[in-house]
């Protein structure tokens, strides 16, 4: 078959870290390997860097998350570099100005679209005391996907969720982990000893964005609970994001690490014992599936990645989603027992192996080749 000339468009891309830049380098990447030749539009970012086949706008803060910015509708240029690349489909990431502008770039000269939806940014505005935003945003999302050949989910849920909001042509591709990166063999012994904890010490870990709609009040009450009844026990926060300044100042004790990427970010995966992870708001949980990987006792909550990935009281621990009693109640328990941590943790590990991305890609290559035959 031949290859696909795809030019892809999305508001965030690594070094930016969060899951949707992570996800959507992984795909360019994964395509090129492939042998596709994909076309990367993004906003500039701070310290730029172009690589080959890309090209950046300009673009603006978004409110809430410093470090990120919405791509201007620069629909001119998009249209100029579409007639200019002989592509045989468009693929919007995020559903940003600049996704929008490429939507109509690319529909008015006829060429097949296929979006991806990676976050309920509806649900983020109630977090915000921006509820009465929600049925707009929820309508902002929907019109633009309704206008795409094929929107690409992470969960059969999710695809179901978003058909019967009339979205159509929605398909589930999965997401997948890097077991060469994060494995247990990453554990790091000095770290630990950074953290002030001996060998047989608790290292209670969360990693993501610091934010309000990441839940973080019931990781914080659970270890109050585990510390309770193991003073010597350390919390370890990994990332950035609005809520850490309130953090700080609500527990100077627990160790705030930044944001992490690669093999330092591996290592503090594999050096924890226990993930704490309470989010309501994924399409995913990238960080879930890194710290299965990593060997980790994880507690969760039963949705998206975690309903998929966790085999109960097996590969790790779920509880029934926004039951905080139950979380923190599974959270002490596993923190107590060594044993079944440990065991959780090993299996956990094992079980992602067959969770590569190189799947992910080859299902997510299907769909836009389907897409590019209907419409060529």
């Amino acid at each position: 078959m031949n290859p696909l000339r795809i030019l892809l468009v999305t508001e965030t891309y690594p070094p930016e870290i969060n899951g949707v830049a992570m996800t959507t380098q992984r795909l360019v990447e994964g395509l090129r390997t492939r042998g596709h030749w994909v076309g990367l539009v993004r906003p500039r970012q701070r310290r730029d860097r172009v690589e080959a086949d890309t090209w950046t706008v300009p673009g603006l803060p978004i409110p809430y998350y410093p470090g990120l910015r919405l791509g201007l509708p620069v629909g001119w240029r998009l249209g100029r570099l579409m007639e200019t690349q002989r592509l045989d489909l468009v693929h919007v990431a995020t559903e940003g100005p600049l996704g929008w502008a490429a939507l109509w770039a690319a529909r008015s000269r006829g060429l097949p679209v296929t979006s991806g939806y990676h976050t309920h940014f509806d649900q983020y505005s109630g977090h915000y005391g921006l509820g009465w935003l929600m049925p707009w945003v929820t309508g902002w999302l929907d019109a633009l996907h309704r206008r795409c050949q094929a929107t690409l989910v992470p969960t059969l849920e999710l695809a179901a969720t978003l058909g019967a909001r009339g979205i159509p042509n929605v398909q589930a591709v999965g997401r997948g982990v890097d077991t060469r990166l994060f494995h247990p063999g990453r554990r790091d012994p000095a770290l630990r000893g950074h953290w002030g904890l001996a060998e047989d010490g608790l290292a209670c870990l969360y990693v993501g964005r610091l934010a309000r709609e990441k839940n973080l009040e019931v990781v914080e009450r659970a270890f109050a609970a585990i510390a309770a009844r193991d003073p010597l026990a350390r919390m370890v926060w990994v990332g950035d994001g609005p809520s850490l300044p309130r953090l700080r100042a609500a527990h100077p004790d627990h160790i705030f690490a930044g944001p992490r990427v690669g093999f330092d970010l591996a290592a503090h995966y594999a050096s924890a014992d226990l993930f704490l992870f309470g989010s309501l708001s994924e399409t995913w949980g990238n960080v879930l599936t890194e710290a299965l990987a990593s060997g980790l006792g994880v507690v969760t909550y039963r949705r998206a990645a975690a309903e998929i990935l966790i085999r109960e009281g097996e590969n790790g621990i779920t509880v029934a989603a926004g039951d905080a009693p139950a979380f923190v109640s599974a959270a002490v328990a596993l923190a107590s027992d060594t044993e079944s941590r440990q065991r959780l943790g090993r299996a956990a590990s094992r079980s992602m192996r067959e969770h590569g991305w190189e799947a992910i890609v080859e299902r997510f290559e299907a769909v836009l080749r389907e897409v590019s035959d209907v419409g060529s």
